[in-house]
Formats: structure tokens, C-alpha cells, sequence
């Protein structure tokens, strides 16, 4: 039969990468001395002895201190007469002020009833708050700066008036374009028996009628005021 020549590869590196604790069953373990029982105590961490006093004489400390070493005085308080003393010179406490309001004698504290006018007697009673002045400033800043902007704009969108020079010139070419437009509608033939005839009969009529308008206006009118848009 086959046989691979990795056989004897395989078995070396299963038999390799195996430990005690992988194969079946439970691991063998040595088995501790009956002799090596726990004791009491064994387990606690030992400190080591504090070192006594050789032959009467005190042991001498590691190094010499400095002159500039000052010892930490350590000053026992008594706290138990401190207390005493608090406690005789000091204001007894005040009974807290209740409120009965049924004849069994339910009662309540009297300052959170809203009985006792604790808030009218605040320093700061009656005074507006700074968020709100400072917001009605901020109001009144931004209306006042939106009313400048106003001004600034109808300042420049501000009527303009004409001088008596202009205006006389205004009138003159008016009456020159109305001369012009009245030869023109006086060479038109006297009958009109086609559309366009009519048409443009009723153009120069408009146009007649409104310069007529404005040099009624300007002439009735010493002052002139022409908007700037």
C-alpha cells in the first residue's frame, strides 16, 4: 500500500508541540506532603522587628540634622471643651414659626406657605434686571440705526428743485417739440380711410394733449420738483 514519506515529519512534530497538561484526562500533578499542612497566621505579611535599644543608649538617627531644620510641633487640641465653650457662648437656636389652620392642630412651616412677605423685602425688589435693560438697549441702538439709514436713503431719493434757468429751458424745448409734432399733425391728409392714417392721427392727438398738459403745469408752477429714481 501507499505510504507518505512525511509520515515520520508528521509524527515528530505532533509529539513536539504537545505538553503534559494537553492529553486526556486529568493532569498529573504531585501531590503536596500531608507534612505541609496550612497554619494559622501563614499568610499574613511579617513585619520586621523594631530595633531596641543597645545597652541602655538610644540608637543615634542616620544623619545629623541641619541647622535650618525646624521639628513639626504637634499641639493636641481638645476638642471636647472646644465644643463646651462653642456651645455655652453661642445664640440658642430660634423655634421655627408654624402656621395651625384647623382646629386638630395640622400645622405647617410658615415661611413656604407664601405667608411671611419675604420677597417684597429684597434688596433688589422692584430693580429691572440687567439682560433686560441690556436687551432694551440693544433695541433701542438698532432703531435708532435703522431710522439713520432711513434718513440716509430719503436723502438721497430727496426731490430735487429746479432752478428758474432749467426750468425755463424745460419749457422751451416742450414748446419746440410741440411746434414740431403740431406741423406734423397739420400735414396729415384730411381723410383717413385707412388704418394706419388713424393710428397714427390718434399718436400725434395723445402726444399734442400731453405736452399741451405739461406746459400748462410748468408755466402755472413756479417750482419745479423732479424726484431723483
Amino acid at each position: 500500500r501507499y505510504i507518505s514519506k512525511f509520515r515520520e515529519f508528521v509524527k515528530h512534530e505532533a509529539e513536539k508541540n504537545k505538553s503534559q497538561w494537553k492529553t486526556m484526562g486529568p493532569a498529573k500533578v504531585a501531590v503536596p506532603s500531608p507534612n505541609d499542612f496550612l497554619q494559622k497566621h501563614s499568610k499574613e505579611s511579617k513585619v520586621a522587628p523594631k530595633k531596641k535599644e543597645q545597652d541602655g543608649k538610644k540608637l543615634l538617627p542616620l544623619s545629623v540634622p541641619r541647622r535650618t531644620y525646624h521639628p513639626v510641633i504637634r499641639i493636641k487640641k481638645d476638642f471636647i471643651n472646644k465644643n463646651a465653650v462653642a456651645v455655652i457662648k453661642g445664640e440658642p437656636k430660634k423655634p421655627r414659626p408654624f402656621c395651625v389652620d384647623t382646629r386638630q392642630g395640622d400645622k405647617y412651616l410658615l415661611e413656604p406657605s407664601g405667608l411671611v412677605p419675604k420677597y417684597i423685602k429684597k434688596k433688589n425688589y422692584g430693580v429691572i434686571p440687567k439682560y433686560v435693560t441690556q436687551r432694551n438697549e440693544e433695541m433701542k441702538r438698532e432703531e435708532e440705526e435703522y431710522q439713520a439709514r432711513l434718513l440716509e436713503q430719503l436723502k438721497k431719493k430727496a426731490m430735487k428743485t429746479l432752478s428758474e434757468e432749467e426750468r425755463t429751458n424745460v419749457l422751451k424745448a416742450l414748446k419746440k417739440n410741440w411746434e414740431e409734432i403740431n406741423h406734423a399733425y397739420q400735414g396729415l391728409p384730411v381723410l383717413t380711410d385707412t388704418r394706419y392714417k388713424k393710428m397714427h392721427k390718434e399718436e400725434l392727438e395723445l402726444k399734442l394733449k400731453q405736452l399741451e398738459h405739461d406746459i400748462a403745469a410748468i408755466e402755472k408752477h413756479r417750482r419745479v420738483y423732479i424726484a431723483n429714481v
